[in-house]
């Protein structure tokens, strides 16, 4: 797990040394344990790397033993074992113990068609000086982010949007679109980010870019060659009990010990059950609550589940005022804008996670996978008036998070004069799909290309790296999304039971009734916190921000905080707004600038030429 980031100049020469130090210094957080920077040709390779597999010799760049190639890379490759073996009987000889090494080999074996053999998360760029080009790759489901941006004499990547800032030409601007999706469905996903110019690789493809920077994509893998099969129960259980069997095996190599986050929930729980099968030990697991709240949390049931297993528990329970302090932090380590309230406790958890292990589980995905939330399962009613009321994606996701009246009465004329609709991605995710899938897929596909990799994952990936800690998540093994997508609906779904395939499975290896329990989720107390006289700083600091003023009709902020005093509502996009704010002064204003982990968010909203 690592930080990865590079240049590549037309016209031959050489990167320039200081603009990699200076991108390799803003990634230092995602790899502490050793850093590499590689010139070569009109190309230069970054990487930062956070130690877990080839402790002694893992060292990056890497190059072949022919000159040919150099490689950097985030990320697992978890079937290298089994890789290396195949392409040592081809002639394709290792240098180190490191996974990320036989990227690099399968492309000398195979050339493009070799990156498909990976399992894993990843991210990486490969140069190739005969064939004169540098590939740019991700992984199936986007775990890992890659962003990069084409400038008139370079094209510049970097794990993390924070890195590209430094070597801009000038300060990037804001896309209106993508702010107004954030607002309205809490990020912005796509290839295109908040930022103008600068763009993600998507999930899936390879980006292959020529000594005359020309671009062109190679999408190696898609969710719509999955076709949905006719199984039965029985079978269907075996076949999950070998691919969750094979994709832990996988997931759990490494040169350091790991734990587990442990929700209480069922996701969590399986990989409990799993990596107690796979003779994990009493590993560290950690879960979070609160103090000082009428919300419920589950603590109660993730020590349960610890104890039913043997782990060495670490429960958190947490006061509000050190939840909410973890915004400026939260802002900064996500980069991107996405309002996840659950950003606010993962990081909590990562840094006392690091404090003890380098790798943690985590079980993102599952609901996406095996059909879990609410909103796959809406009753026939409900899908007809929302249908009806906003077409195009069958019903599915329909309504913004802000009401009609405060986005009327507080976005600026820039944000209303947006012209694409703000749920573009959902409708155009649903449009794709092969005709032979039923709106059960669909939904599943929506959120696999939308809301996971740039949402979830991106918690899951920045939040935890903040720390420089490593997340594995184990129901995004590709051949098991594969196997969730394509199931009948009726194994997913029963009744109003979701991911029913999947409690099934893991009802013998849990307490009585605990996979039968309703689905909570992560939430966060925002109600209980963000409310009288902390919601009239935050409105008055808002006041005060250049992004708010720029973007924002600021007269009728006091009206959103009296609303939000009296209770009618106001909490979303209050709380957006605060988000934005922070952002703006740490990316746009003062980028470079990094908070602690612990602040008073009040502090960060206002901009400081208003100080």
């Amino acid at each position: 797990m690592c930080g990865i980031a590079g240049l590549l100049l037309r016209g031959g020469a050489c990167p320039e040394p200081d603009a990699l130090a200076r991108m390799a210094a803003t990634l230092a957080h995602r790899g502490p344990d050793d850093q590499g920077i590689l010139c070569r040709d009109a190309v230069g390779l970054v990487q930062t790397r956070l130690s877990i597999i080839g402790l002694s010799n893992g060292h990056q760049p890497v190059v072949s033993s022919d000159g040919r190639l150099a490689l950097v890379a985030n990320g697992e490759i978890y079937n290298y074992p089994e890789l290396n073996a195949r392409l040592r009987e081809r002639g394709q000889r290792p240098l180190t113990d490191s996974d990320s090494e036989t990227i690099l080999l399968a492309y000398a074996a195979d050339g493009l068609k070799g990156f498909g053999a990976l399992h894993g998360m990843f991210a990486f760029a490969l140069h190739d000086a005969v064939a004169g080009r540098l590939i740019l790759g991700r992984d199936r489901l986007g775990i890992k982010p890659l962003f990069y941006v084409r400038l008139a004499d370079r094209v510049a990547f970097a794990s993390e949007i924070k890195a590209l800032l430094p070597i801009l030409p000038r300060q990037p601007r804001i896309d209106p679109a993508a702010l107004r999706r954030f607002l309205q469905h809490q990020f912005a996903g796509g290839e295109e980010t908040i930022f103008s110019g600068i763009r993600r690789v998507p999930p899936g493809t390879l980006l292959i870019i020529d000594s005359d920077l020309r671009i062109v994509s190679h999408p190696y893998w898609s969710a719509h060659e999955v076709k949905p099969r006719l199984i039965g129960e029985r079978a269907a259980l075996a076949e999950l009990d070998g691919l969750l069997d094979t994709a832990m095996r996988e997931h759990l190599r490494a040169d350091v010990p790991f734990g587990l986050f442990l929700s209480g929930g069922v996701d969590s729980a399986v990989l409990a059950a799993l990596l107690h099968a796979h003779g994990a030990g009493r590993i560290k697991s950690y879960s979070v609550g609160y103090r000082g709240t009428r919300m419920a949390d589950e603590l109660a049931e993730a020590a349960r589940i610890a104890a039913h297993f043997g782990f060495d528990h670490q429960p958190l329970e947490l006061d509000l005022a050190r939840v909410f302090g973890r915004l400026p932090h939260t802002v900064w380590s996500a980069d991107e804008l996405m309002r996840d309230y659950a950003n606010l406790p993962t990081s909590i958890l990562a840094e006392r996670a690091a404090a003890d292990l380098k790798v943690v589980f985590s079980g993102e995905g599952g609901d996406e996978v095996f059909a879990g939330y609410r909103r796959y399962r809406p009753t026939l009613a409900e899908r007809w008036v929302k249908s009806v009321l906003r077409p195009g994606s069958g019903g599915f996701r329909t309504r913004g998070h802000w009401s009609g009246h405060w986005s009327r009465r507080l976005l600026g004329p820039a944000l209303r004069g947006v012209r694409e609709p703000d749920r573009a991605p959902f409708v155009q995710a649903w449009r794709s799909t092969p005709s032979v899938w039923s709106d059960l897929q669909r939904r599943q596909y929506t959120d696999l290309v939308t809301a996971l990799p740039d949402n979830l994952l991106v918690k899951t990936d920045r939040l935890l790296m903040g720390f420089g800690l490593e997340g594995r998540v184990p129901f995004l093994d590709h051949r098991l999304v594969e196997f969730g997508l394509a199931l009948p609906d009726g194994l997913k779904i029963r009744g109003q039971v979701g991911k029913w395939l999947l409690k099934r499975w893991v009802e013998p290896h849990l307490p009585p009734g605990h996979a039968r329990r309703p689905k909570r989720g992560f939430h966060v107390p925002v109600g209980d916190w963000l409310t009288g006289e902390r919601a009239t700083r935050v409105g008055e600091r808002l006041l005060r921000n250049a992004g708010i003023r720029a973007w924002f009709e600021v007269a009728a902020i006091p009206d959103l905080v009296k609303a939000r005093r009296a209770g009618r509502g106001g909490s979303r996009e209050l709380y957006g707004l605060m988000q934005f704010a922070i952002w703006h002064r740490l990316f746009v204003e003062q980028p470079g600038l990094k908070p602690a982990p612990d602040e008073d968010p009040l502090d960060w909203i206002a901009s400081t030429a208003a100080h």
